[in-house]
């Protein structure tokens, strides 16, 4: 593989819409070491998530488009390498942030490879892949994030606040999810792979996308208290609200519609709208 298809398949951008986990988490914490935020956000959005894609991307081997590739380059093994020299390099410097940062990073690590792995693929079982990598890339990655931070014991992460928000971190990724799943569906029969997406068909993934949004929407307006905050993140998510309404009104028409180009669009309206609004937070709050 060239330097430039390994690259590609690291899909470093997607990390974009893993980073407001990142940003709340941060707006969150007491009183943030700057080295230790810097070290904690590399290992995370250059080093985990991306060894997490080249694994995925290995054992796949799609040939239509996913993740933000519209046309992915073919694989071989220096990429199923280069993902194990990137999880080996992020649990090492793991260690300078502390062992239950570690120990977040090697679960998170197995986890996203038995969600590609051919003898166990959870990507085959469409509600427990949806509920467990929500999860992890959610509220799991929220709470130790936030531990990592702070360099706090694990014990006094269990707070009700603390806890609502790693739920609407996972909500938010619950309902974006399936929509990046929604143009794969025959990529994903040919392989044998039953994604939720593909379960509910186009229009039942617009609805559970709704649903699961709207129910991230009265958590945060609790976790804000009714105050301006909650405000500003639906200011912040107008053109994602706007863009979907307007996309599933074409797709009624037209399945055709729900495309990759569509579904990166929607993608990349709701990751700015949410990288906004939190780094907003973060600047108010400093």
């Amino acid at each position: 593989m060239t330097l430039r298809a390994i690259l590609l398949h690291l899909r470093l951008p997607f990390s974009l819409f893993l980073l407001p986990v990142y940003w709340f988490a941060l707006s969150q914490a007491t009183l943030p070491d700057l080295n230790r935020a810097l070290l904690v956000a590399f290992i995370l959005h250059f080093l985990l998530y991306p060894a997490s894609n080249a694994y995925n991307s290995y054992f796949d081997k799609d040939e239509d488009s996913i993740g933000i590739l519209e046309n992915p380059p073919p694989v071989d093994q220096t990429l199923h390498r280069v993902a194990w020299g990137l999880d080996i390099l992020a649990l090492m410097l793991g260690a300078l942030v502390g062992w239950p940062f570690v120990l977040y990073l090697l679960i998170y690590g197995l986890i996203s490879k038995a969600y590609s792995h051919d003898r166990i693929r959870l990507k085959k079982y469409p509600v427990w892949s949806w509920l467990i990598v929500s999860s992890f890339q959610g509220g799991f990655t929220y709470l130790m994030t936030l531990q990592a931070l702070d360099n706090v014991p694990l014990e006094q992460l269990f707070t009700s606040r603390t806890l609502l928000a790693g739920a609407l971190c996972t909500l938010n990724v619950m309902a974006l999810y399936p929509i990046t799943q929604i143009y794969q569906h025959a990529e994903d029969a040919r392989r044998g792979d039953l994604t939720l997406s593909r379960l509910l068909g186009v229009q039942g993934t617009f609805a559970c996308a709704l649903l699961v949004f709207t129910c991230s929407v009265l958590g945060f307006y609790v976790y804000f208290e009714g105050r301006s905050p909650f405000y500003l993140l639906l200011a912040f998510l107008l053109p994602a609200i706007i863009f979907f309404v307007l996309w599933y009104m074409r797709v009624r028409h037209d399945h055709s519609r729900a495309d990759f180009r569509s579904a990166m669009r929607m993608t990349i309206l709701s990751g700015v709208g949410l990288n906004g609004f939190f780094l907003t937070l973060l600047l108010l709050k400093w």
